[in-house]
C-alpha cells in the first residue's frame, strides 16, 4: 500500500508512517509521531509526538492528538499518548499526553468512538470499544473500562473510574464511580437501573441478565453499606459480570454511585 500525503501537509522527517497512511490537506504530523499502517489523517487534523498510533485509526478535520497536557504542574517532560487500533476521532476531538506524576501516558484501546468536541485529558486509560458522544469530557486520571458509553455534554471528575458497559446519561456530572453495567444519569447522578436494552443488543443471555438485575438490587437498591452488599453477593460470584461488579466496587477509591432518581439513596457508607 502507498502511503498518500497531500501537498499541503506538514510531515516532520523523525515522523514514521506505515504503509497506506494518508495524510490530507493542512494536516500537521509532529516529530516523534508513530503512525500505523492504513491509518487516516484528514485535512487540518493534527498529531504531536512522542504518540504512537495503531492500525486503521480514522483522525477526522481539526482533530488534535498528542497535545502537551493541561496541568500547571507540567514543566515539559518527555510524555506519550499511545492509541490502539480502529479508533475514530472525530472532528475537533482533544487527546491529551500523559504527565510525569501521573505515570507519563495517557493510553487509548482499540475500535473507539470519539464524536465531535470530546476530551480526553492526561494519564487518563480508556479501554477498547467505549462510545464518547459529542463533547464527552474525561479529566485527568480518569479509567474509562470496556464498552463503557460516555454520553453528549458529560463530565467525569479526575481520578474516577468508569465501569465495564457503564452507560452515563447526557449532560451527566460524574463525581464518583459509575458502576458496571449501570445507567447512571444527571447532574446529580442516579443509578436508573442496569442498562438492560444496551446489554441485550451485545448478546448477554437472559441468566446474565437475571443475575446483574440480583447484583443491583443489592448493591444500589438494598440500603445496606457497601461491605455488606458485597458480602451478600458473594454467592453470585460463579457469574462472571456479577464478579466484574464485586471487582469494581472493592477497587473504588472515590466511592460509587449508589444513589436513586429523586433524590434517595440507594445505601449507606
Amino acid at each position: 500500500m502507498t502511503t498518500r500525503i497531500h501537498p499541503t501537509a506538514i510531515v516532520d522527517p523523525e515522523a514514521e508512517l506505515g504503509d497506506g497512511v494518508e495524510v490530507g490537506a493542512y494536516a500537521v504530523i509532529g516529530a516523534g509521531v508513530e503512525i500505523g499502517a492504513g491509518t487516516r489523517i484528514d485535512a487540518g487534523a493534527h498529531v504531536r509526538g512522542p504518540a504512537t498510533l495503531g492500525r486503521d485509526n480514522q483522525v477526522c478535520s481539526q482533530a488534535c492528538l498528542g497535545f502537551d497536557p493541561q496541568d500547571v504542574k507540567y514543566g515539559g517532560e518527555p510524555t506519550r499518548l499511545v492509541v490502539g487500533d480502529r479508533n475514530r476521532f472525530r472532528e475537533l476531538c482533544t487527546i491529551h499526553r500523559g504527565t510525569a506524576a501521573g505515570g507519563g501516558v495517557t493510553t487509548i484501546g482499540d475500535d473507539n468512538l470519539f464524536m465531535a468536541y470530546t476530551h480526553v485529558a492526561h494519564d487518563c486509560r480508556v479501554g477498547s470499544r467505549t462510545v464518547f458522544a459529542n463533547a464527552g469530557t474525561l479529566a485527568g486520571h480518569v479509567e474509562v473500562q470496556d464498552d463503557a458509553v460516555v454520553g453528549a455534554f458529560s463530565s467525569v471528575h479526575q481520578f474516577c473510574r468508569v465501569g465495564r458497559h457503564a452507560y452515563i446519561g447526557g449532560y451527566s456530572v460524574i463525581t464518583r464511580d459509575p458502576l458496571p453495567y449501570v445507567k447512571t444519569v444527571g447532574m446529580k447522578p442516579a443509578c436508573y437501573g442496569i442498562n438492560r436494552i444496551g446489554l441485550q443488543r451485545k448478546g448477554f443471555s437472559v441468566e446474565t441478565l437475571k443475575a446483574l438485575e440480583t447484583a443491583y438490587r443489592v448493591l444500589v437498591r438494598g440500603k445496606h453499606s457497601v461491605p455488606k452488599a458485597l458480602e451478600l453477593l458473594r454467592g453470585l460470584e460463579e457469574q462472571p459480570e456479577v464478579r466484574v461488579m464485586i471487582e469494581f466496587a472493592e477497587g473504588s477509591a472515590r466511592g460509587l454511585i449508589r444513589d436513586l432518581p429523586g433524590g434517595g439513596r440507594g445505601g449507606v457508607g
